[in-house]
């Protein structure tokens, strides 16, 4: 199968701040490729070196074929990029900002509307509308509209559906699905794990480096431990008091639910008696199939300890220690 993306070793540095440790991956032609990570990960950073709007360090990145700082002028005509913030002309109306991509890159609207015909049909009827003026699910479409205009081989969407409803949401899914059909690959970053469900792969990425690369169902499956759900009227206080009880490895919010592990994989039923000393006597615990985020907060608890290990050898021999942050993933 043909390569889209072929990266091998890619490093950033930003003065102190090391933002893509040794990124290596391929995403395969017509493939829609997630990336998962919470803020500052170093998604963001990644897609730019794809696009060819930031210039690694270190390693090597190949796109379409192409070596993404020699080839950058040739790629930059075959792909299309939606940023995460929107970043088209809010004092133009849809209609100009569109046949203003069109003519940067050298086509017009007519010769490819096939392409952006079931995006852009949303919101034709509101064409002479400023952009600055739409709906947040109308500024999406707009701007996926404008990435596709001169029928890019490869699309790199950074968070598209951030902060939109989830009406919008479940509508934008449904076009990247339909664009298969036009050959086109797809790159997607997104907090949300729904979403995630709905790509071919997903990398899972934190602190500039990638904890792993599967199917979505596949990353599910990898959690190692017997997982339970807690549910409490008072939620964060259930938070608090599940993890001061000693039999207790992880307690983690999960939408209106706690999800945690025991020791050993055993349910541990005198755990209700220190909740309910705690004030907590309406507790229901009952196991749980694993998420796409429980694996990735397993697999960051891992990553902590490995490296809390290095830092304490590294301060042994008077040696810079690795500060690890965690940061929970949104849940929708």
């Amino acid at each position: 199968m043909e390569k889209a993306v072929e990266s091998s070793g890619i490093c950033k540095i930003f003065g102190d701040t090391e933002a893509l440790k040794d990124i290596s991956f391929s995403v395969n032609e017509s493939e829609i490729f997630g990336f998962i990570g919470p803020d500052g990960a170093g998604k963001t950073t990644l897609f730019r070196i794809i696009t060819t709007l930031l210039l690694p360090d270190k390693g090597e990145m190949k796109v379409l074929g192409l070596d993404c700082i020699k080839g950058f002028k040739e790629l930059r005509t075959k792909i299309g990029y939606m940023a995460g913030r929107f970043s088209l002309y809010q004092d133009l109306s849809v209609e100009e900002n569109l046949n203003f991509y069109a003519t940067v890159f050298g086509t017009t609207v007519k010769e490819n509307y096939d392409l952006i015909s079931d995006i852009y049909s949303h919101i034709e009827p509101f064409k002479k509308r400023l952009a600055g003026r739409l709906s947040g699910g109308m500024k999406q479409k707009l701007a996926l509209s404008c990435a596709l205009i001169h029928k890019p081989r490869l699309l790199v969407l950074d968070e598209p559906t951030t902060g939109v409803d989830a009406v919008s949401r479940s509508e934008f899914w449904e076009m990247l699905k339909k664009l298969r059909q036009h050959n086109i690959t797809i790159i997607v970053s997104t907090p949300y794990m729904d979403e995630a469900m709905r790509c071919d792969r997903v990398a899972l990425i934190q602190e500039g480096r990638i904890l792993s690369i599967d199917q979505p169902e596949k990353i599910r499956e990898g959690f190692s431990r017997k997982l339970f759900s807690a549910k409490a009227a008072q939620k964060y206080r259930l938070i608090n008091a599940l993890r001061t009880y000693p039999g207790i490895v992880s307690a983690y919010p999960f939408g209106d639910s706690v999800h945690i592990t025991f020791k050993d994989d055993i349910y541990d039923k005198s755990v209700h008696d220190h909740l309910k000393m705690l004030g907590l006597d309406d507790v229901i615990i009952s196991e749980t199939r694993a998420g796409i985020e429980d694996r990735f907060l397993e697999l960051m608890e891992k990553g902590s300890t490995a490296q809390s290990a290095f830092a304490k050898a590294s301060a042994d021999k008077g040696c810079n220690g690795i500060t690890v942050r965690r940061q929970e993933l949104r849940n929708d």
